[in-house]
Order: C-alpha cells, then structure tokens, then sequence
C-alpha cells in the first residue's frame, strides 16, 4: 500500500550560489518557513514540474515532507535540517553565522 501524501514543500539548490532554496509562489526563498507547504499531491506534484523546468535558476529540485502540526513548518527528515544549517564544514560562516532558532 502505497504512502499517503504529507504536506510537503518543494526544495532546490539555487544555480549560482548553491544556497538550499524553497519554493513561494513564483519566487525562490532561502528560509524554511517561508516556504509554500503543499496539502495536495496532485497540486504539489504539478509544481514541482513547473519548478523542475526552471533550470536557469535552480538544481536538484525535489519535494520534502514537512511537519506542520505546531503551526510552523519542520522538517521531518535530519537530511534536510541538516541541508538548511548550510555547509558541513567547522567554519561558522553563512548560516551557520546566524543565531540559531529554538526548535523542539
């Protein structure tokens, strides 16, 4: 039996800087929260093609599970918490620069 859809929002990496990217709309953002969350498979999935043909801006474009249940969106994977905390490197620069947000 196959997995019910999750809410989900739909991820890349943006083309030039390599930033993870989330999708809003018609524009890409950079923070998980302002990310648009998807309820509908089939509505999700017609995005993520739309999202897929824009390969002058973004790669690796993909739908992640998110978690919304607290009224802010989680992730529901560690991989892409760790993806949204930036390079895996001990330099604390970019992201990692940034205070850290409370999560539960």
């Amino acid at each position: 039996m196959p997995k019910s859809f999750q809410p989900s929002v739909i991820t890349a990496n943006a083309l030039l800087e390599g930033d993870v990217v989330y999708l809003s709309g018609d524009a890409w953002v950079r923070q998980l929260e302002d990310a648009e969350v998807f309820h509908d498979e089939a509505d999700a999935q017609i995005r993520l093609l739309e999202a897929s043909a824009r390969v002058s801006e973004v790669v690796g474009v993909y739908l992640s599970p998110v978690n919304t249940a607290q009224g802010d969106i989680r992730t529901t994977h560690f991989r892409e918490t760790f993806r949204a905390t930036g390079p895996s490197n001990y330099a604390s620069h970019g992201k990692q620069a940034q205070p850290k947000r409370e999560t539960a």
